[in-house]
């Protein structure tokens, strides 16, 4: 994880003042960052987010914390994930402002990631 964090330094290096762009290095369009893996975190994601909730009422309802002690920080990384993934494959697979917003609502509605995934299996056009 330390390695793909360092992958996001600048284009050229954390020493590249000059001719910056702003842009991320290319080492971040990994083999990994494209759409089919993408439904994956969007279907895993969502499946958490379901038992996430099953256990946050387990927990107010039963006393028992563990499911949202072993299952938040799980999720959170996934969601984390989830939302990285989007925004880096918003631009290659030409999504509009409106689109993206739709597909990042996805992880924070119940049930979300499985209408992403239809979504996108639906629509191969945004497959680039």
């Amino acid at each position: 994880m330390l390695a793909r964090l360092r992958s996001l330094t600048p284009a050229g290096g954390a020493n590249a003042d000059e001719g910056h762009t702003g842009r991320l290095a290319p080492s971040l369009a990994s083999p990994g960052m494209n759409l089919s893996n993408f439904r994956r975190v969007a279907l895993i994601e969502a499946t958490t987010f379901l038992l996430l909730l099953g256990a946050s009422y387990l927990k107010h309802t039963q006393g028992e914390p563990i499911g949202v002690t072993v299952l938040g920080p799980i999720h959170g990384l996934l969601f984390l994930i989830y939302v990285g993934m989007a925004l880096t494959l918003r631009e290659e697979c030409g999504w509009s402002g409106r689109t993206t917003v739709l597909i990042l609502l996805g992880a924070v509605v119940p049930f979300g990631g499985y209408f992403v995934d239809r979504w996108l299996e639906r629509n191969p056009s945004t497959v680039s």
